[in-house]
């Protein structure tokens, strides 16, 4: 598991991942988002703009993200 440290209180999924350098567009964000290949604890997130704070476990090719 990662942790990735985030300066705001809420980010939205598709900035995480581009936040995290987990991708390089958010093009790319939303095509694995809405194609049911990101989890967010836990579960199967299809909203691009899920909100997400502090806590939250995010999972994309069988790696697991820790918002910090």
């Amino acid at each position: 598991m990662e942790e990735i440290k985030i300066n705001t209180e809420i980010i939205k999924l598709d900035s995480f991942l581009k936040w995290a350098g987990i991708i390089s567009q958010g093009s790319e964000a939303k095509f694995f988002i809405k194609n049911g290949k990101v989890k967010v604890n836990g579960i199967v997130e299809i909203q691009r703009g899920k909100k997400l704070k502090k806590g939250d476990m995010i999972e994309f090719n069988e790696n697991v993200y820790k918002i910090v």
